[in-house]
């Protein structure tokens, strides 16, 4: 049976970050990433709003809002030095009304806490300069929220991968982990659907949707320790090239109550277009259609501060899910990164309720399971 030095389940774009950052410091070979499906990021990576997002909303203290801000800087760094398609577009947070500018005022607080230094208060006049299409009371601009081909930033990160010394296995799916020894014994169907083993000194769970199963795998009850996953899954809609143009940058509404989500916003993609979205609906299918009837919902979500749209421009996009550790109802939780060394598990990291801002995390995500390695 082979035996490596680190062993990542997950080829979404943290398990590639994770791979490129390691494979630095480890020999060739040493380095293994492993992933179900038959190319990288198929999941939650490559269905996003593809948002540089700058860390305004996550509560101080907390991975989300460190490694979002920290995160922030680096990404545009590493597109800038790799020449990975994105724009520092900006990104106008509304109050629809009178009433929401103390949402507006608090979100602006909150962002300052978190080191996001840039963010403006903008009256109805400045946003009007801005963005004339746009009906708004007051706005928050957000400079360094931008847009990225998250596609071509984890083809990067494969060929970083690749080219110092990981390799990258395909079509191959974790059925099981055993501790052996001074690490793991991880059995896997390959390609051919036959079943191999590696044993790894270091093992490192950041499976998305899966990520859940995957610890479980150990005899571990998800429930008891607040690891499940409760996909939740987000709807797109998009309109006509002719009215994307009357938009320049992203345009959020205030965030839904505690944080349960950002609401259906405006994004725009590289190419231009205006996409809205996601609506956020628990799922226990993972499918990604999207239902046709709820562009009612869209068009009701947008039309007060977007009155040029009519219900009629809304067409079906794309959908993605994203592996919430909070079930419905619950509180806002935060990233899970923890080395399980109290729970027994030493040599073992889980990456656990990966969620928005991930994207934009990655390459900071990456730096932090480093750190933790010894």
């Amino acid at each position: 049976m082979e035996k490596v030095e680190i062993l990542i389940i997950g080829a979404g774009v943290v398990g590639l970050a994770i791979a490129a950052e390691l494979s630095k410091q480890f020999d060739d070979g040493s380095v293994v990433l492993l992933e179900r499906h038959s190319k990288f990021g198929q999941e939650t990576s490559s269905r996003n709003s593809e948002v540089i997002h700058a860390g305004i909303y996550y509560p101080t203290g907390s991975l989300k809002a460190k490694l979002c801000v920290e995160g922030n800087q680096k990404l545009y760094q590493f597109c800038q030095e790799w020449e990975i398609p994105h724009k520092r577009i900006g990104k106008l947070i509304i109050a629809r009304n009178e009433e929401e500018i103390p949402a507006l005022e608090s979100i602006l607080t909150q962002g300052r806490k978190n080191g996001v230094n840039d963010l403006e208060l903008l009256d109805k006049d400045q946003i009007a300069k801005l963005e004339p299409n746009i009906r708004a009371a007051a706005g928050l601009l957000s400079p360094s929220t931008g847009i990225i081909d998250s596609h071509k930033l984890m083809l990067r990160l494969e060929w970083l991968a690749l080219a110092q010394g990981a390799i990258v296995a395909y079509n191959h799916k974790v059925i099981g982990i055993n501790p052996k020894g001074d690490g793991y014994h991880v059995t896997y169907h390959n390609p051919a659907g036959q079943l191999e083993s590696i044993h790894c000194r270091w093992l490192i769970n950041c499976a998305g949707l899966t990520s859940d199963q995957i610890f479980s795998f150990l005899g571990i009850n998800i429930d008891d320790i607040g690891y499940r996953i409760y996909p939740c899954k987000g709807e797109y809609f998009s309109v006509s090239n002719t009215k994307s143009a009357l938009v320049s940058r992203l345009i959020y509404p205030p965030p839904l109550k505690d944080l349960k989500g950002l609401g259906i916003h405006a994004t725009k993609a590289l190419d231009g277009r205006l996409r809205f979205g996601p609506n956020a609906i628990y799922t226990e299918t993972l499918d990604y259609d999207v239902n046709e009837d709820h562009a009612q919902e869209f068009y009701n979500a947008v039309n007060t501060y977007m009155p040029f749209l009519k219900s009629a421009d809304f067409h079906p996009d794309m959908a993605g899910i994203r592996p919430k550790i909070q079930a419905p109802g619950d509180p806002i939780r935060d990233f899970i990164v923890c080395h399980e060394v109290e729970r027994g598990f030493e040599g073992l990291i889980n990456l656990i309720g990966i969620e928005s801002p991930g994207l934009t995390s990655s390459l900071t995500l990456a730096e932090m399971v480093k750190d933790l390695i010894h």
